[in-house]
């Protein structure tokens, strides 16, 4: 676009070194096609020579032409990279300047400065922005609320904590982009003119100008030369006349495409947000669902409800799934598993597969520790129903098996205790079969020859025995003697192999299995007993006893868990001889420290004695003379002063 050539700007300076020798004062401009820049600055050094302004404009309008534009990042880099310039330019002074920098691009201007160089934006004759001084004075002046021409005369006005050259520490001021109008007009000047001219006589010079910036520099330089200050400092002023203002040709379509794409912007925003909307206010819906499905499933799990509660977890289980709830799945599918669990023992509960159920009621057991032990009281309860169940079938079998031996007291007695456990546990198929076994037997009592009855008895005898086996087998394994079970199991089964009763010898095999199984587990128990055991000897033999007690007291707990009552006397008098040896230990210290008090009450007893008596000869009343055949000697190891009499006793001189 010709901003340029469709725009009209008119700039003109003065700058002058006033009473001093050298102008350290600086002004440049440069106008692009698309961008112009006005750059201001005034040297802060006393070093005639210094040229810190002209360094910094030139750094400033450089970096410009390389990269014009009118973002604020932009000429914050102009400013930032004079800074650096001038704080490592080789000089002999350290280089600093105040500046104030105006960028256009002939439709919209931002200004920027660091130090006290200032710039004013007069539109309609009045004052539409202004900079602020960057120093202590200004801070001062605001502190105590003075009029602002005070500035000019306070002593820390020229006291900068922003200034180029600053190194670290550099924050200069960008403003924000200000739209321009025609008529427009920036004034640009250095301390020289504001310490002489306040702003009131600055706005009366730029207020009444025309579309000319010379005569307002013109009178404005009148009016300060005629005040003929004793001390003048470089004073510039610019002025920058923005008579006529870039009108864009394609604003008003730019416009509309920004309106268009704005609008197309909102409606797709809008729309996803209501999209995001409908799939959060979903997920919601399915949230409450999820929460309802899965406290349904634990409410109906803790009414024994287990075919309702399969179908909650199914409908929880989708949910979850469908909101990706890692966790929720997780918890969902653990009650799953146990609901199916549980569904299998009920329906071989129901078939009367009691065994199976039992397993599967195990099985669930395992499961709801996963669970939260929600089932565990009604599995309990169940597998304590199947034990009484499984009872009343021990009991008819073994009644049975009676009946075969011939032995109809003792089978009579079976099946009532069948008939009696079943009425108690309200098991009613139970109870029929053993009124059913009641009137067999008394049927095949009173039907039988006497002499099958003789032979029924020697076969009674062996099932009797192998029952009887079995039985103490049983009672052997409830009591944690799995090898003496094993060993009833094996006699047991020799005998059913003797009477070719193929199914009791394969449940007697079976627990044959499971004894050596337990065993074998016992055995490995029994030896880390053992190994404790051997650790705390090998302890104690270091003299770690404590250690060796330690030991002592794991293999203790194995055997007591073992039953081993005569490995846990063993242990137990290795204890107590340890506890013995660590008394006697104490003792022997105890001792030892009282002999320690006794030797040294002695020491000086012997000492007293040995002063208060002394013999004509020098020797001490304890000297002993050497003894003649039959007088008495002192034993070693005595007490003090004790004797030894043998044969013949006399008595020898000091005695």
């Amino acid at each position: 676009m010709m901003r340029k050539q469709n725009s009209t700007f008119k700039t003109a300076f003065l700058s002058e070194a006033g009473s001093g020798l050298e102008n350290h004062d600086y002004f440049a401009f440069v106008e692009l096609e698309e961008y112009a820049c006005y750059v201001l600055a005034d040297g802060l050094n006393d070093l005639p020579d210094a040229e810190s302004a002209r360094l910094a404009t030139q750094t400033i309008i450089l970096a410009f032409q390389e990269h014009p534009s009118i973002k604020k990042r932009v000429i914050l880099s102009y400013l930032q990279k004079a800074n650096r310039t001038l704080a490592e330019a080789n000089s002999r002074e350290h280089l600093k300047a105040s500046v104030t920098v105006l960028v256009t691009n002939y439709e919209k201007a931002r200004y920027a400065y660091a130090g006290n160089t200032r710039l004013r934006l007069y539109r309609d004759g009045l004052v539409k922005e202004e900079t602020t001084d960057m120093s202590l004075g200004t801070d001062l002046v605001k502190k105590d609320r003075l009029p602002d021409d005070v500035l000019s005369r306070h002593e820390q006005r020229n006291n900068l904590y922003t200034y180029l050259g600053q190194g670290r520490g550099f924050k200069p001021f960008v403003s924000k982009k200000i739209h321009l109008k025609d008529g427009d007009l920036f004034a640009l000047y250095s301390r020289g003119i504001w310490e002489n001219l306040d702003g009131g006589e600055l706005d009366d010079v730029f207020g009444e100008a025309t579309d000319d910036p010379q005569s307002c520099l013109d009178n404005a330089e009148d009016l300060l030369l005629s005040r003929q200050p004793k001390v003048l400092e470089n004073y510039t002023l610019a002025a920058v006349f923005v008579n006529k203002v870039f009108q864009d040709p394609n604003r008003k379509r730019r416009m509309k495409k920004i309106l268009t794409v704005t609008i197309i912007v909102f409606v797709l925003a809008l729309a996803a947000a209501l999209v995001v909307w409908l799939v959060l206010h979903q997920r919601k819906k399915l949230s409450e669902e999820l929460e309802r499905r899965y406290t349904n499933t634990i409410e109906y799990i803790q009414d024994d409800n287990f075919l309702r509660a399969g179908e909650e977890c199914k409908e929880a289980l989708g949910l979850a799934e469908k909101l990706r709830d890692k966790k929720r799945i997780q918890d969902i599918s653990d009650y799953q598993k146990l609901i199916e669990v549980l569904g299998t023992a009920e329906d071989a509960f129901g078939k009367g597969e009691y065994e199976a159920a039992q397993d599967s009621y195990l099985t669930a057991r395992e499961r709801s520790r996963y669970a939260a032990r929600i089932a565990d009281s009604y599995i309990e309860k169940r597998l304590q129903t199947i034990a009484d169940y499984l009872s009343v079938f021990d009991y008819i079998q073994l009644g049975d098996t009676l009946v075969s031996q011939g032995d109809y007291l003792r089978a009579e007695e079976k099946y009532l205790q069948a008939r009696s456990l079943a009425t108690r546990v309200h098991f009613e198929e139970g109870r029929k079969d053993a009124m059913d076994c009641l009137e067999a037997l008394y049927t095949s009592r009173n039907q039988a020859e006497e002499e099958d009855v003789q032979e029924a008895k020697e076969k009674a005898s062996t099932e009797t025995g192998a029952a009887q086996l079995a039985s103490e087998g049983d009672k052997a394994f409830a009591q944690g003697d799995y090898e003496g079970a094993k060993t009833y199991y094996t006699m047991a089964l020799e005998k059913y192999q003797e009477l070719g009763d193929e199914a009791h010898a394969g449940l007697i095999q079976t627990k044959i299995d499971s004894s050596g199984q337990k065993a074998a587990e016992n055995k490995m128990k029994e030896q880390q007993a053992e190994d404790y055991v051997l650790a705390g000897k090998q302890q104690e033999a270091a003299g770690d006893r404590l250690e060796a007690k330690k030991q002592y007291l794991f293999a203790k707990n194995l055997y007591r868990e073992l039953k081993l009552d005569d490995k846990v006397i063993e242990v137990d008098g290795l204890l107590e001889v340890l506890d013995t040896a660590l008394e006697q230990e104490k003792d022997q210290e105890t001792e030892i420290e009282s002999k320690g008090e006794e030797k040294n009450q002695e020491t000086e007893s012997d000492d007293t004695i040995e002063t208060e008596n002394p013999t004509e000869s020098g020797n001490s009343a304890e000297s002993v003379y050497p003894l003649e055949a039959g007088q008495a000697g002192i034993v070693e190891g005595a007490g003090i002063g004790s004797v030894q009499p043998t044969e013949g006793i006399g008595v020898g001189p000091g005695w």
